[in-house]
C-alpha cells in the first residue's frame, strides 16, 4: 500500500523535481518507508511515490520502477494477489526482485495494459508512463478499493491518491464544486466521478484512462472500462448457479478461502479486524483455518452498550483461538479523533463510523502492518436491513391509498425518537428478534418519510439519502444525476432487492465504505485488504439465487452457512448493530459548543455555501430533543470543519 502522485505538462516545469517531492511528501502517511521520484523534464512528466513496504522490502521494490525493457515507468499503490501465478506465466522474464509491482510491469510489457488488467486479481491504483508512445495511463481496481484523483490545472494534467497532493501544484485553484457539494449533502460523501473541487475527478472503479503528451485540457476525459459491475451482475442473473444449497456453500467457502490465501501474502506482520459480526467472523475463521499460528485480531469497545460489539468479538476470538486484542475507548478518546477528520479524509466525508474505524486501525497498526476486513458482505449477500425492509414496505404501501399513508406517517412522528426508544426497551422481552434494533425511534421516523413513495426506487433513494433537497440547501447548486437517480443506469432485473444490492455495490460501497476504511487505515500507515471483494467471488455471488442470500427476513443466508461450520450459531445470531458512535448525544452535550461555532448563522451566511435557515431549524430541533437530526447536521459539520482546515 502506497501513495502515488505526478503530473504531465505540455512544457518544461521549473523545479519539477522539487514539486514532485513536495506532492509526494503531502501523502507521506500512505508510505512512510521509502520515497522516490522520476522526472523527464523534456517530456513534461513527473512521477512520485511514497512506499509502505509490504512485499519485497529490499531496494528491488523501490518506486518509481522502470520495466526491464525500459519502455514503461510506473508508480503503483496496492497489491496484486495473484502475482506469483502471473510470474509463472511470464516464463521468459528475468526477475530482479519479488515485488508485485515488477510483476505488473512485466505483464504490461508482455500483454499490453488492458490484457494485463484483466489478468490481475487485486486492489490497486497506478500511473504508467509509456516512453515510446509518450502517453500516461491511470488505472483503478475493479471494486474501487484504492483511490485515484485526476484533473487538469492550467494545462497540466495532475493525478494523486489524495487531494492534498494536488493542492501542492502551483496555481491549484481549489474551487469548490457546488454541484458536488449538493451530492455530498444527499449521500454524506462525494460520489465518483466527482470530487469536491471543480475540474478534479475520481477515476471510476474498473476503468483506465489514457492521456497523451501534447493533449490539452479535455475535462475529465473518457475512462474506459476493463471490468463492469453491471455486466457481471446481469450475466450472473442470466446464468444462475445450478447446484443445490450444499454445493453453493462449499463453492463459496472454497472461493473465499482462495481469496484469503492470496491476501495473506506479505513480508510483514498481518492480522484482521474482528467485530464479531458475520462478515469479519467468517474472514477470521477461514484465516485461522489456514494458519498454524493464532491470527492476530483486533476490536475496539465502547462503554455505551448500544454501540459495543467487543464482547461478541471476544467470544468469537476465544472460540477460534485467535491472538485477540481489544481496546475500550471512552467517549472523550473517540471525540478527540474529530479534529483529525478534515485532514485525514481530505474531502468532506460524513459517515460517523469513520471515528471507530480510525480507532481500530490505530490499534491494529501497533501490532501489524496489514489487516484484513470483512467489508462487502452486506452488498453481495443481502445484509443490509433496507433490502428486506424496503421489499416488505413496498408490498404493503402499494396496496394503501396515499391519504392513509400520510396519516400513518404523522402518527409515527408524533412521538420523538427518544420516546419510541423507551417504548421499545420496555417491550423488548416481548418483541420478536427481527424487531430488536438499535435506535428504533430513528428508524421509525425515517420510515415515516417513505410513506409517500410512488415506486420502489423512491424508497431506496430515500433510505440512502440524508438531505431530501440538497440543491435547496446548497446555494447556487444543481444536483447532477448519479447511478442512484438515473433509471438508465439501474440494473436490468425484475427483483427490487437485487436492484438495491447493485446500487450499493457501485455507489455506497466504493464511495463510502471503502473510502472510510482506506483513509482511516492509511492515516496510520496500515494496509487493509478485503477478501470478500475478490472479483471472482463477486462474480460468483451474482450467480446465486436471491433466496440463498435473503431468507425469512434475514440476510447473508449462505454466508452464515459457511460460518456455522466454524463458529457456533449462538455466538453470531443477534440484531445487526453497525459500527457507530453516539453522535446525536454528543452534539447535545460535549460537542455542542464546537458545533454551534461551525453552525453559527452569520458564519454560514458569510461563507455563502449554505442557506442557514433549514440548518439552524434542524439544529434547534435536535438540541430540544424533539428530533434526531444527527446525520443531517454531521454532513454540515464535516463540511464546515473541512472548509476551516483549508484555511
Amino acid at each position: 500500500m502506497c501513495g502515488i502522485t505526478g503530473f504531465l505538462n505540455q512544457t518544461e516545469v521549473d523545479q519539477s523535481s522539487v514539486i514532485a517531492n513536495r506532492m509526494a511528501d503531502a501523502i507521506a502517511h500512505r508510505g512512510p518507508d521509502d520515497a522516490g521520484i522520476w522526472v523527464d523534464a523534456a517530456a513534461g512528466i513527473g512521477l512520485a511515490h511514497r512506499r509502505l513496504s509490504i512485499l519485497d522490502l529490499s531496494p528491488a521494490g523501490h518506486q518509481p520502477m522502470i520495466s526491464a525493457c525500459g519502455r514503461y515507468v510506473i508508480v503503483f499503490n496496492g497489491e496484486i494477489y495473484n502475482h506469483l501465478a502471473l510470474r509463472a506465466a511470464l516464463v521468459t522474464q528475468v526477475w530482479r526482485g519479488h515485488s508485485d509491482t515488477e510483476t505488473l510491469l512485466a505483464a504490461i510489457a508482455a500483454w499490453g495494459i488492458e490484457a494485463a488488467l484483466t489478468q490481475c486479481v487485486g486492489m490497486f491504483a497506478f500511473a504508467l508512463w509509456d516512453r515510446h508512445e509518450r502517453s500516461l495511463t491511470l488505472a483503478r481496481d475493479r471494486l474501487g478499493e484504492k483511490p485515484l484523483y485526476y484533473g487538469w490545472v492550467n494545462g497540466t494534467f495532475l493525478f494523486a491518491s489524495e487531494l492534498k497532493a494536488l493542492r501542492i501544484w502551483p496555481g491549484f485553484a481549489a474551487d469548490i464544486d457546488r454541484d458536488a457539494l449538493a451530492l455530498y449533502m444527499r449521500h454524506n460523501y462525494v460520489p465518483a466521478p466527482w470530487s469536491i473541487y471543480r475540474g478534479i475527478w475520481k477515476l471510476p472503479p474498473g476503468t483506465f484512462l489514457r492521456v497523451n503528451a501534447g493533449d490539452r485540457a479535455l475535462g475529465r476525459g473518457e475512462p474506459l472500462p476493463y471490468w463492469s459491475a453491471r455486466a457481471v451482475a446481469e450475466a450472473g442473473l442470466a446464468h444462475p448457479f445450478a447446484g443445490d444449497e450444499r454445493e453453493a456453500a462449499l463453492e463459496l467457502e472454497r472461493m473465499l478461502s482462495q481469496a484469503i490465501a492470496g491476501q495473506r501474502l506479505a513480508d510483514v506482520p498481518l492480522g484482521a479486524f474482528l467485530s464479531g459480526g458475520i462478515d469479519s467472523s467468517v474472514v477470521v475463521a477461514l484465516m485461522q483455518a489456514q494458519s498454524r499460528r493464532p491470527v492476530k485480531t483486533f476490536t475496539i469497545g465502547f462503554h455505551e452498550s448500544g454501540y459495543n460489539e467487543a464482547p461478541h468479538a471476544r467470544a468469537v476470538a476465544a472460540h477460534l483461538g485467535t491472538d485477540h486484542t481489544e481496546l475500550y475507548v471512552t467517549s472523550r478518546q473517540a471525540m478527540d479523533v474529530i479534529p483529525l477528520l478534515p485532514t485525514l479524509y481530505d474531502e468532506p466525508f460524513a459517515d460517523s463510523s469513520q471515528i471507530p474505524t480510525f480507532l481500530v486501525s490505530q490499534l491494529a497498526r501497533r501490532h501489524v502492518a496489514v489487516s484484513l476486513s470483512g467489508d462487502g458482505g452486506d452488498e453481495l449477500f443481502g445484509g443490509y436491513n433496507r433490502y428486506f425492509w424496503a421489499m416488505q414496505l413496498w408490498r404493503r404501501l402499494s396496496r394503501m391509498p396515499l391519504p392513509l399513508r400520510r396519516g400513518l406517517a404523522c402518527a409515527l412522528v408524533a412521538l420523538p425518537p427518544v420516546a419510541w426508544n423507551h417504548l421499545f426497551r420496555m417491550a423488548g422481552p416481548l418483541l420478536p428478534g427481527r424487531l430488536r434494533h438499535a435506535n428504533p425511534g430513528d428508524k421509525l421516523h425515517k420510515l415515516a418519510t417513505l410513506f409517500a413513495a410512488r415506486q420502489p426506487e423512491a424508497i431506496y433513494q430515500r433510505l440512502v439519502s440524508h438531505w431530501d433537497d440538497p440543491a435547496g440547501v446548497v446555494l447556487g447548486a444543481g444536483e447532477p444525476a448519479t447511478v442512484v437517480t438515473d433509471p438508465a443506469r439501474w440494473l436490468a432485473c425484475d427483483d427490487f432487492a437485487q436492484r438495491m444490492m447493485y446500487l450499493d455495490l457501485v455507489s455506497y460501497l466504493p464511495d463510502d465504505i471503502l473510502v472510510k476504511v482506506d483513509r482511516a487505515a492509511m492515516g496510520v500507515s496500515l494496509e487493509t485488504r478485503v477478501p470478500l471483494l475478490d472479483h471472482r467471488l463477486v462474480e460468483f455471488a451474482w450467480r446465486l439465487p436471491l433466496d440463498m442470500k435473503i431468507r425469512e427476513g434475514q440476510g447473508k443466508w449462505l454466508l452464515r452457512q459457511v460460518l456455522y461450520r466454524h463458529v457456533p450459531k449462538h455466538l453470531i445470531e443477534r440484531p445487526k448493530m453497525g459500527f457507530g458512535v453516539p453522535i446525536d448525544v454528543w452534539l447535545r452535550g460535549p460537542l455542542r459548543d464546537w458545533a454551534e461555532a461551525l453552525l453559527d448563522e452569520s458564519r454560514l451566511r458569510r461563507e455563502g455555501y449554505f442557506d442557514p435557515v433549514p440548518i439552524r431549524n434542524k439544529w434547534a430541533e435536535h438540541l430540544s430533543g424533539r428530533r434526531n437530526w444527527a446525520y443531517h447536521l454531521w454532513d454540515v459539520l464535516m463540511f464546515q470543519a473541512w472548509l476551516e482546515a483549508q484555511g
